[in-house]
């Protein structure tokens, strides 16, 4: 098949070297506001460079891949959707919920598959998480943790346009609680604080925060995210049943430091960037994309299961801002 990509950044360029080693993938078509961007990667992978979306639609794609800034998102998927074409975008949907129900709502019906790119889904821990939740082994759940921890914050600009911590960093962990446990969220509690960074503080944003979710069956969800890990990064998650626990992450490459007499784990090196932890992650992701421009399976990852782990993410915005207990009946638009 013959896959576009819509922007060449670090994610775009990315996805272009995982799309190109597939071998359902034949060629490649570029396009990127920055023309440079899409050249150097058009002559590295021998794809053809378009000089809009709209010629980059035109050139004969079997599916698009939109990896270009959060605010094009909602008119690429329209545009890929108006050509009747499957689209994969990484998240989020919009920069606002607002934006993403609109785009729900006017793709609604198409008949064109959009996958959103949550990889967690994909990695071969949370997977095997989620089989042992669905088999019953666990028993009852009561407590699920999870954890994002990044080595290092983002740039200003970065953080100035990503719409804060909860909705950048910690949705992966709301998403993936979702896709686990099978169970929504009802009510959350957030909150957050600044231990260094100051860009982060000035544009009104946490570095670090905890949140406690409590799902639709009683069970306890308790994330905690971070902007500064000094030893890697660190994504790992919990469940506690009545009957067995189980983690993901809990290997040799973990960035955690046991300080026990005689503990020799983990003893691998730390996970450094999100690209090295997930990196077979995003391989099946875009895998699975190619599968539902064949026809051969639905999204993984729809528009709607998005949006579900958005309004987690409104609500832990506003819980910190009001420093209450906030319910996703209360932020959830439609």
């Amino acid at each position: 098949m013959r896959i576009g990509i819509l922007g060449l950044g670090r994610i775009g360029a990315f996805h272009a070297e995982t799309l190109f080693g597939l071998d359902a993938v034949e060629s490649l078509v570029f396009a990127d506001p920055f023309a440079d961007a899409a050249k150097a990667a058009a002559e590295r992978f021998g794809a053809q460079v378009a000089d809009s979306p709209g010629a980059l639609l035109a050139a004969g794609v079997d599916a698009l891949v939109v990896a270009a800034a959060t605010d094009a998102h909602p008119a690429l998927i329209r545009a890929g959707v108006a050509a009747g074409v499957p689209v994969f975008c990484e998240k989020p949907v919009a920069r606002t919920m607002a934006e993403g129900v609109a785009v729900r709502d006017s793709v609604r019906g198409s008949g064109v598959p959009i996958q959103i790119g949550y990889n967690r889904r994909f990695d071969a821990g949370f997977a095997a998480a989620r089989a042992a939740v669905r088999s019953g082994e666990l028993g009852a759940l009561h407590t699920v943790r999870c954890t994002t921890l990044d080595p290092a914050p983002p740039p200003a600009a970065y953080i100035a346009a990503c719409g804060g911590i909860f909705r950048d960093c910690s949705v992966h962990d709301f998403d993936i609680i979702r896709w686990v446990t099978g169970r929504e969220v009802t009510e959350v509690y957030a909150v957050g604080g600044n231990r260094g960074a100051d860009h982060i503080a000035r544009a009104g944003d946490a570095d670090t925060t905890g949140a406690v979710l409590t799902l639709d069956d009683g069970t306890i969800a308790m994330v905690s995210n971070s902007r500064h890990n000094g030893r890697g990064h660190d994504v790992r998650m919990e469940l506690h049943g009545f009957a067995d626990a189980i983690a993901v992450g809990l290997e040799d490459r973990l960035p955690l430091r046991s300080v026990e007499p005689g503990a020799g784990f983990p003893s691998g090196t730390p996970h450094a960037f999100f690209m090295d932890r997930f990196a077979a992650a995003y391989r099946a992701e875009l895998t699975a994309f190619t599968e539902v421009v064949a026809g051969t399976r639905p999204s993984p990852c729809t528009i709607e299961d998005a949006l579900e782990a958005g309004w987690i993410a409104e609500a832990c915005t506003l819980s910190r801002a009001e420093h209450r207990p906030v319910t996703i009946a209360e932020v959830r638009q439609a």
